[in-house]
Formats: structure tokens, C-alpha cells, sequence
């Protein structure tokens, strides 16, 4: 190493994230890249102690939505919150781009109900200076951020782009409009993104309840893109499916990504009512793998699932008419309605109107305190439901008390996939699978019901050092997990490992006092939009590009994140 490097961390336990052993070393950064790792380096412009502290990659998440926020905001939190360096965005087939300027208040509308991003918010704050996917991508690069964003090519806005009404409407695609969205995926690639993704969900829809435009797309429209996609000779596939027919999407699938030549990514959840279903998918991606495809699950670290609270989107009251009165008055005045107590008998007595999500919100048996630390593997007794059967009381009474605790602050969990059993031990199946990644976070997305950007640290917290209710997973391979393995499946073989030459997203943490916080609600948003974080502790530093961007959780001036187009060696 040849003169003084920019940044030397000294003294740390050095997890490099290959998955092997951890060891002791300094390690030394100059011009960004990551230049000796060894005893006794050089001393650093900058130095940082890392005594009693693990060193790590960056981390990597490839599957969030910031798509609207990285375009007013160069804070990309609460990713970067949690030692992340790297974002992928564009999942499920959502996203502004391409996009004509009559069609905005469509892929706006589509997104406030497939992510849960609030309308107001969108229509403030996206600052609309693109129309082509290409133009969206050179928007971008005008900007800086906390952590590096990746893109992928969205269908839903391919399909609306091409087709107009009819490609909201859900009608097939022809010959014309087959070739066009091809063309402009193979364009989006080209122009620098590292993926295609699409949805083919029953469970994304507009706020007035139509289906994504992508839901049912003809198997030719879908090789077809498939193809072109292959012949750029970049990205992945990125898909979200119900799996009804497990055989039959499975098999068009399969064809996709054989076609294309290029990696896919399939989300896998555990279904309350099919347990065991996802156990079939992965069956079946083995077999395809096995058949020269290469197809990855892509699951979770926890169940995933809805907060409950009277200060964010959903509660078990809120088809009520009663709730309907108050749900837009401001915090303070609705907490005031809700301590009355004729207010407070209507709430529990009145009868509820037919509401998607009411069935979900008041399964007493499966809402549970959610806790300081949160706790996201509740034994059955600490439900709702035992509570009351304990006290003597009905759960509508225990359940509406619980969310008055904090000034009605308080926020419970209602777990909805991932948790059929009552405990983790198919996640932790899912994650030691060979075929499987570990995503689906989606960090800035449904901001009024959930907050899984802490997923990428409650792999570290909960499966690492504090699991009570069964078996724990090795830390070293915990990093590679969320560093290495998610690098190279998109195609980012600059980062991800502590290596000489390697890219400087570097994190320095407490592993010890690594703790998540319980969420909180901000009103940051453009316009004054609300949503739910989870802030982190341990973090003593997170780096990009050899910059420290946070230190003990508090962001510097520093703001080294750029957009990255295409694949990186």
C-alpha cells in the first residue's frame, strides 16, 4: 500500500463476507476502494476504533420501493439506517417510468395501492422530469444519497406506456404491443438497469380495488419480453406470483427464464392456508435449476405482516362508523375522542361494515403487543385473544386498551404469512435453503402498515443472538447472506466483500448492542405525509464509497451514493 490511506478502521473483528471465520485485522481505505487489510497498517487521514466491534460488507437489499422517494430526497432511510449501502428498486412490476404525461395520475393511483405511498405525497413530490425509462434513469444521476440505488424496468408502467386504458383494463396484449414493451424492457436494460420485474398477484391493486395491470399478462407477452430481456445480456427477472396453479406458473416461469438465459428471482411467503405450498415452489425451483435454469426464492427474514394502531392506516375498529368520524382529525383530538367513554362504547359495540382487510385485523388469536424490543416470533399466549380469555374480558376491550397505551400510540402486530405454525422454523428453512436470497424489505413502501427495512438487521439481532424458540444461524454466514450473495445475484461483483480492490461500503458495528427500535411515525413525507419507521442502535459506522455517512446512527454531511447502471465486475 503505497502512501497514506484516506480512512484505516483499527482493531476490528473483520467478517468479511465470504462466510468465513472471523478474524482481526485493520483494514484501509484509499479513493474509495478498500487497499490493505492486515496488522499494524499505516495510520489514516481518518481513523476509526473498531476495538470490541465486528467489521463487515455494506449491505446489500434487492427488493424496495424508493422509486418515488429517491426523487426528492437523498436520504434513503430507513435503509441506510440499518448498514445498508445498496438498494435495489422497481420491484413488482411498480414504478414512474416510462411514463407519458397523461398517464401520470394512473401509475400514481397504481402505487398508492400496491405500496401503500399516500397520493398527496406522490403528486407534491415527484418532480416529473422524465417521460422515457432512460430520461427517469439520467434524472437520477443528477442526484446524491446516503447509499448506492439500483433500477429495474417496471411492467405495470411498460403495459400502461404501450397500452393506454386498455393495458389498465387488463386486455391481451397484441402482436404490436408485445413488440413495443420488449423493445422498451431491452431499452431500460440497456440505459443502465439491472432487472425486469413484474407481478402476477391477486394482492396488488389500486386503492379502488382493480387489479395491477400486469395480473394475468399472456404467457406470450411475458416470453416475449422474457426474450429481449436475454439479448441485452444483462439483468435479472423479478416476479411476485400467487401460485394457484403451482405447475402451471411454475412452468411459464421456468420457460421465462430459460428463454431469457438470465437470473430470476421469485418471491416465496408461507400461506396460512396452503402451509406448506412454498415448500413445493422451492421443490420446483431445484428441479428448474436442475434443468439449466436459474431461479432463486426470494423470502424474508420474518413473517411478514401489518401494524395495528390508531396513528397509522389500519386498526380492528376501522370500519366502524364511529372510527370514520375521527380517522382524519389530527392525533391529539382523535386520542380525545377515542378516552370518552360513549365514544369508546360505540367503538366496541358497533357493527362493522365489510372491509377487505377487516377479517385479518381481528383474528384475536394472531394480534399480538409487538414490544420494546420488538418482538416478531410471539409465543400464542401473548395474543389478544389468550389475554383476554385470562382476564375475563372480551379482545375487542383488551384490544382497544392496548392501543390506548402511549398516549394511542401503542402498535400491535398482526402476523399474515410466514407464521402458519406459530413460530419461524419455515423461515429459518427458507433462508438455509441453497436456492433461496434473503429481500423483500420494501423499504419505503407501505409506510402505513408496515416498516421491513429492519429486516435486514433482525437478521443479525433475532436469528444470531437472541432467538429463545429454537435454533440460531452462524454470523458469519448471516453476513454473506445480506453482503456476497445478494451482490453477485444482481450483479454487483464490486462490493459485497472486504477484499483488497473490492468497493469501500464498509460497516462498524456494536454487534453486542445491536438492537431495533419499535416503530415511530413521522410526518416527513412531501405534503406532510405520515409514515412508519424503525430506527436502529449498533451501527458505530456505515461507509460508501469510503465516506462515513453514518456514525452511531446520526447521518453526516456526507452523501457519496450515486445511481448505478448495469452490472459491475
Amino acid at each position: 500500500m503505497a502512501g497514506q490511506p484516506d480512512l484505516v478502521i483499527r482493531g476490528g473483528e473483520i467478517i468479511d463476507g465470504s462466510g468465513g471465520a472471523p478474524y482481526a485485522a485493520d483494514l484501509a481505505v484509499t479513493d474509495g476502494v478498500i487497499s490493505a487489510i492486515g496488522p499494524d497498517l499505516p495510520k489514516g487521514l481518518e481513523e476509526i476504533d473498531a476495538a470490541g466491534r465486528i467489521v463487515t460488507p455494506g449491505f446489500i437489499d434487492v427488493h424496495t420501493h424508493y422509486d418515488a422517494q429517491v426523487t426528492w430526497s437523498n436520504r434513503i432511510n430507513p435503509s441506510s439506517w440499518n448498514g445498508v449501502t445498496t438498494v435495489m428498486m422497481g420491484n413488482c412490476g411498480v414504478g414512474f417510468a416510462p411514463c407519458k404525461p397523461h398517464q401520470r395520475d394512473q401509475l400514481v393511483e397504481l402505487m398508492e395501492g400496491v405500496e401503500d405511498i399516500p397520493e398527496p405525497v406522490l403528486t407534491e413530490g415527484l418532480p416529473w422530469n422524465w417521460e422515457t425509462f432512460g430520461e427517469y434513469l439520467d434524472a437520477l444521476d443528477d442526484r446524491q444519497y446516503d447509499l448506492d440505488v439500483v433500477a429495474q424496468v417496471p411492467h405495470a408502467a411498460l403495459r400502461v406506456y404501450v397500452m393506454g386504458e386498455r393495458g389498465v383494463a387488463r386486455e391481451d396484449a397484441t402482436a404490436e404491443d408485445r413488440a413495443e414493451m420488449a423493445r422498451l424492457a431491452a431499452e431500460g436494460i440497456r440505459a443502465g438497469a439491472l432487472g425486469f420485474s413484474t407481478s402476477r398477484t391477486i394482492n396488488h391493486r389500486t386503492v379502488a380495488g382493480a387489479y395491477t395491470p400486469t395480473l394475468g399478462a399472456a404467457d406470450a407477452e411475458m416470453i416475449e419480453i422474457a426474450r429481449a430481456v436475454g439479448e441485452t445480456g444483462g439483468g435479472w427477472l423479478q416476479v411476485i406470483s400467487d401460485f394457484d396453479d403451482p405447475a402451471e406458473e411454475m412452468e411459464l416461469l421456468r420457460r421465462m427464464a430459460k428463454t431469457s438465459g438470465r437470473p430470476m428471482t421469485i418471491t416465496v411467503l408461507q400461506r396460512d392456508n396452503r402451509p406448506e405450498l412454498w415448500r413445493e415452489t422451492m421443490a420446483d425451483i431445484a428441479a428448474a435449476n436442475a434443468d439449466g435454469a436459474k431461479i432463486v426464492g426470494q423470502v424474508l427474514t420474518r413473517p411478514t405482516g401489518v401494524m395495528l394502531g390508531f396513528e397509522i392506516s389500519l386498526n380492528p375498529f376501522m370500519s366502524c362508523a364511529a372510527w370514520r368520524e375521527i380517522e382524519e382529525l389530527p392525533h391529539d383530538q382523535k386520542v380525545a375522542r377515542l378516552r370518552e367513554p360513549a365514544f369508546r362504547h360505540r367503538i366496541l359495540t358497533e357493527r362493522q361494515e365489510e372491509h377487505l382487510m377487516h377479517g385479518r385485523v381481528t383474528k384475536w388469536a394472531r394480534i399480538f403487543p409487538l414490544g420494546d424490543p420488538p418482538n416478531y416470533e410471539p409465543s400464542p399466549d401473548m395474543s389478544v385473544a389468550a389475554r383476554a380469555e385470562r382476564e375475563g374480558r372480551s379482545p375487542e376491550e383488551v384490544c382497544f386498551d392496548m392501543l390506548m397505551e402511549n398516549d394511542g400510540r401503542a402498535i400491535l402486530y398482526r402476523p399474515l404469512s410466514n407464521y402458519a405454525y406459530g413460530d419461524l422454523d419455515s423461515v429459518m428453512d427458507m433462508m438455509r435453503d441453497p436456492n433461496s436470497l434473503i429481500g423483500l424489505g420494501d423499504g419505503g413502501a407501505h409506510v402505513g402498515v408496515l416498516t421491513d427495512a429492519s429486516a435486514i438487521s433482525y437478521l443479525l439481532t433475532h436469528w444470531t443472538r437472541d432467538r429463545d424458540r429454537g435454533e440460531k444461524l452462524p454470523l458469519p454466514w448471516a453476513i454473506k447472506r445480506l453482503s456476497r450473495d445478494n451482490a453477485e445475484a444482481i450483479g454487483l461483483k464490486d462490493r459485497g466483500l472486504l477484499a483488497v480492490g473490492k468497493k469501500a461500503d464498509i460497516n462498524v458495528i456494536d454487534y453486542a448492542n445491536l438492537r431495533i427500535n419499535p416503530p415511530e411515525v413521522l410526518y416527513d413525507l412531501p405534503a406532510g405525509g405520515r409514515r412508519m419507521v424503525q430506527r436502529t442502535e449498533g451501527y458505530d459506522a456505515t461507509i460508501v464509497s469510503g465516506q462515513v455517512v453514518y456514525r452511531n446512527g446520526v447521518a453526516t454531511e456526507a452523501l457519496p451514493g450515486r445511481l448505478v447502471r448495469g452490472a459491475r465486475d
